[in-house]
């Protein structure tokens, strides 16, 4: 199955998903007029897309409706697909160039970071990559044994402390490890934290501390997992996180709940952060690595 069928697969369990609101726009559709534009502009934002980047959106698709005299539903879709997905940061694939390169898993609680990890994972070992996790979530309980458990599933190393340790200790004896070993890439898994809980951001703040002393001149992806399902509230997160560790992607899970897709838009044109997998189900191959265009289509 193709990058775009996925994407029209895993939204089609959404409740009340765009294609229905764009549908609806559509189906006395004549002409590109004002009527039409105001009405896409709306489904647009129901969709979690924004308000500022929808009226921008529609204001682009006003100028080359008129230049390219689109005269189709096909053709005007067609062409707002391309507008919303140029307006996206471009994605660039994971920049993995040192040994070892790290990774560093950040969001709130409950998005899907641990699942994530275990999927990136599996994609990196399979490229013949050796991976090695370190369980930095220890807060939470149990989740060092659900990453292992991932570790055992992907063909990854990991290191891990006992619950209520240091987390920024699991971190510096992962990347101890990987050293050793001769690892590639060390996948760090954080606790769940509100971008907004100072303490909290400290701590994720001395990780990034700690890698960027141990390993200063290796490449190091800082990817925030953000529900697709959580709406406008994705933007402050962004922000919070953005502002502590520097974000370098973006991961989106949930999009075969009851997400409407529209927010990896928003995130990612508003902050210019590139949108790096998306996750369409369960399956370890359902975390697909993001392409913009394809993405905006099957959403529309």
């Amino acid at each position: 199955m193709s990058f775009f069928d996925k994407i029209k697969a895993g939204l089609k369990k959404t409740k009340e998903s765009t294609a229905a609101n764009i549908n609806a726009v559509f189906a006395t559709f004549r002409t590109v007029d004002e009527d039409l534009l105001s009405d896409l502009e709306d489904a647009l934002i129901l969709a979690d897309i924004g308000a500022y980047v929808a009226a921008d959106a529609i204001e682009e698709l006003r100028k080359q409706s008129k230049l390219q005299n689109l005269q189709t539903k096909e053709a005007v879709i067609d062409c707002l697909a391309k507008i919303l997905a140029e307006k996206m940061a471009p994605n660039n694939g994971l920049q993995l160039n040192t040994k070892p390169s790290v990774i560093l898993m950040v969001g709130v609680n409950g998005v899907g970071k641990t699942t994530s990890i275990g999927k990136i994972g599996a994609k990196l070992t399979a490229q013949g990559k050796k991976v090695l996790f370190a369980a930095a979530d220890t807060f939470r309980a149990a989740a060092a044994d659900q990453l292992t458990i991932w570790a055992q599933r992907a063909g990854a190393d990991i290191v891990r402390h006992a619950e209520g340790a240091d987390p920024s200790a699991v971190i510096f004896d992962a990347i101890t490890a990987a050293k050793a070993r001769g690892c590639d890439v060390v996948i760090c898994d954080t606790a769940g934290r509100l971008h907004n809980k100072q303490n909290l951001m400290n701590e994720l703040e001395k990780m990034r501390r700690v890698i960027n002393r141990e390993l200063p001149e290796a490449s190091v992806e800082t990817l925030l997992v953000l529900d697709a399902t959580t709406g406008q509230n994705a933007i402050s997160q962004a922000e919070g996180f953005n502002s502590v560790t520097g974000l370098t992607g973006l991961v989106i899970t949930k999009l075969d709940g009851t997400a409407k897709g529209g927010i990896a838009i928003h995130v990612s044109s508003s902050m210019q952060v590139p949108v790096k997998f998306i996750g369409v189900g369960e399956q370890v191959d359902d975390l697909l690595e993001f392409d913009a265009l394809d993405f905006t289509r099957g959403v529309l």
